[in-house]
């Protein structure tokens, strides 16, 4: 009998922008996952994408391009803003890094009505 060739298997980091090379790649991962929040509140809202790009001040095709990830024109800020043209709130928190191993990392996440959002610390 013939062997099977092995095939090689590179565990991921959990960010494809890392595996991949790119040169940002938190940057990359965080702007994606804000474009996931904002096809998400679209969808939620049951907005067509020229109802979209109207609450979110922008052309129509801009929408299309965020929803399907083609996002490396826009800035955070600028997603930020769309979120919060779509009702959103945008929450920013820094925390020290617990660990010596690794970088310091960006994360995106998204609250629901049934986590409670501390806004002492906002005052």
């Amino acid at each position: 009998m013939k062997k099977k060739d092995e095939i090689e298997v590179t565990v991921s980091s959990g960010n494809v922008y890392k595996d991949t090379g790119h040169l940002n790649p938190q940057e990359a991962l965080a702007k994606a996952e804000l474009a996931m929040l904002i096809a998400d509140a679209i969808k939620r809202k049951k907005l067509t994408q020229t109802k979209a790009a109207t609450l979110m001040g922008i052309d129509q095709p801009k929408v299309s391009a965020i929803i399907r990830g083609r996002i490396s024109g826009f800035t955070i800020e600028r997603l930020f803003r769309f979120l919060m043209a779509l009702g959103m709130d945008i929450l920013i928190e820094a925390i020290p890094h617990a660990s010596r191993k690794t970088p310091p990392s960006i994360h995106v996440m998204i609250l629901t009505h049934a986590q409670p959002i501390q806004r002492a610390m906002m005052a």
